[in-house]
């Protein structure tokens, strides 16, 4: 091994596996070794890799690759955290995502981990003011991957969206660490007034496919939304809670529900 590869490995190990893997999948399957050098291996770093797969994925006639690339490349230098969230939410989509065998998957094909960190680039942009290129990053993401979460909506670390198709997240809707959610989850607000209205969900969350979470509620810690309920009322840490409108039904049935991913409510009851 390289010094350069030595000091990869020791100070980035995700980047480390993700280049690792790269190498063999392209090994495996040359028809794909374009896409996997332009995507994986041609960078030096996991944030240059993913302001390159943002730009891929969010250009259009509007913007072009360079410039959105441009302030990906911009927002990861300013934000350190950018970079770690992702490492974060990689590493859990990898853990909790019983498809997901290596971590280059949620960088190269998974459209929720590739929205989440399309977010993150335009949740940057809103922070410094600059809210017109914030919502055409709000738009694109919706476009491109069905996928529509307001730049203002404040996000965690360690985030696995499982499907991710239909996910809504309100403006002043809050999601802590290490929550994880399925398809056709919504935290929306309630009424037309301009303050706060969204869903504040706790560290741990577990939201089954289909949930809705109406209003500025409380979802506690390590609590679980069973699939399909319209939860309107504020959730207790380590509870469960089923049905339109959803009531708690027993606890949430284990420490951490977010990351077993258990959604069968005979363990709650």
């Amino acid at each position: 091994m390289s010094m350069t590869a030595q000091k990869i490995a020791t100070v980035d190990p995700v980047w480390n596996r993700i280049r690792h893997e790269g190498e063999q999948a392209a090994a495996d399957e040359p028809i794909l070794c374009g896409l996997i050098h332009a995507s994986i291996l041609h960078h030096d770093s996991l944030e240059r890799a993913l302001s390159y797969r943002i730009s891929l994925k969010l250009a259009s006639g509007e913007m072009s690759e360079q410039i959105v690339r441009e302030l990906a490349d911009e927002a990861h230098a300013a934000d350190p955290a950018i970079g770690e969230a992702a490492r974060a939410d990689l590493v859990a989509t990898y853990e909790r995502d019983p498809v997901c065998h290596r971590f280059l998957q949620p960088l190269l094909y998974f459209k929720g981990y590739q929205a989440l960190q399309a977010y993150r680039v335009g949740h940057w942009l809103w922070q410094q003011g600059r809210y017109d290129l914030a919502y055409f990053f709000q738009m694109r993401i919706s476009e491109v991957f069905g996928i529509d979460i307001h730049p203002a909506a404040r996000i965690g670390r360690g985030i696995m969206i499982d499907h991710a198709h239909s996910i809504v997240i309100g403006e002043t809707a809050t999601v802590g660490d290490n929550v994880s959610m399925l398809h056709s989850v919504t935290l929306g607000g309630t009424g037309k007034e301009d303050d706060d209205r969204h869903p504040k969900i706790g560290d741990g969350v577990l939201i089954g496919a289909g949930a809705k979470i109406l209003g500025a509620i409380k979802v506690g810690h390590c609590a679980r939304i069973a699939a399909g309920s319209v939860v309107l009322e504020e959730v207790p840490p380590m509870k469960t809670v089923a049905g339109v409108p959803a009531r708690i039904v027993g606890e949430a049935g284990c420490a951490q529900p977010s990351i077993t991913m258990d959604q069968l409510l005979n363990g709650a009851i």
